[in-house]
Parts: structure tokens; sequence; C-alpha cells
């Protein structure tokens, strides 16, 4: 089965976080991409605790670097979120085999590749002067859900 939307975590840094995500991934059937390199192993054992037992649910594609992950979905759309973008992930025309794409706890996303596709760069609405951003894994869950319920839910119950 063809997954619903592709989640893309490029070069993250903290375990828990992915295994949060991954997580996510087994409960929705997104595809989980992670672009190295990465701040911790595969089989880190946070990572995996984060992920609980649902990691053999998880459709995994590791890329070797930025470059290889943009070559590798260079036909779906792809959506930048990154807190120093201007539109919001509401106003996204999100669709079916779409990607998530999501910078380094850190640092978040490259600028020259923000720069380089401003129409699908996306951020999440928060107050001004309070945080610096929404922690990587939760910022993942609700744009993945407000994605997947623009698509019905698919395959979801």
């Amino acid at each position: 089965m063809n997954p619903p939307l592709h989640i893309a975590l490029v070069e993250p840094e903290i375990p828990p976080n992915t295994g949060n995500v991954a997580r996510l991934c087994a409960a929705t059937g997104c595809r989980l991409h992670l672009v190295e390199p990465l701040g911790f192993g595969i089989d880190d054992k946070s990572l995996k605790r984060a992920g609980l037992d649902y990691w053999h649910l998880v459709d995994l594609v590791v890329h070797p670097s930025l470059d290889a992950f943009l070559e590798a979905t260079a036909d779906r759309t792809r959506w930048l979120l990154s807190t120093r973008a201007t539109r919001t992930y509401a106003e996204a025309a999100f669709a079916s085999g779409d990607v998530l794409v999501f910078g380094k706890e850190t640092k978040g996303l490259p600028q020259s590749l923000l720069d380089a596709h401003p129409e699908t760069a996306l951020r999440v609405p928060m107050r001004p002067q309070s945080v610096r951003s929404i922690n990587l894994s939760t910022t993942v869950g609700i744009v993945a859900y407000a994605a997947l319920a623009r698509l019905g839910f698919p395959g979801l119950t």
C-alpha cells in the first residue's frame, strides 16, 4: 500500500523525538525518511524506547545526505516546515503522497533550501516573543494530522 504521506527528518539530533515520530508513522502508515547524519545510532536505546515496540510497523528509509533525499523525492511535493516560513500549514493544499520535511532540532532546515522553495515553506503559528520553536515531534504531529485530515484520514479509523 502506498503511504498517505512521507515524513522526513533532516539530521535529527534527539533520539526520543525521532522515536515519537516513528510511533506516529506506525500509527498512521506514513513513511519515515531519516536524512543522515543522525545525532544517534538507529539502534540507540532511547530511540527504541520512545518508539516502544512499534518499529516493525515503521516504513523506514534512510538517506545518506540531504542531496540524496532531495533526489529521491524530486517527483513529490515537499512541504518544508520552518519557524522562518511566512505561510502557515493551514494554507497548504496537501495531497496524497506529499512529503513533510522537518529540520534538525537546533538549526532547522538550511536557509538555502527554504530560499529555493518559498512556495512550499510552512510554519506552525505561535505567540510572538514566546518560545523559539515547538518541539520537533509535537510539530510533526500537528502538521501530519492536519494533512491527514485534509486527505480524509486514509486507512485510519
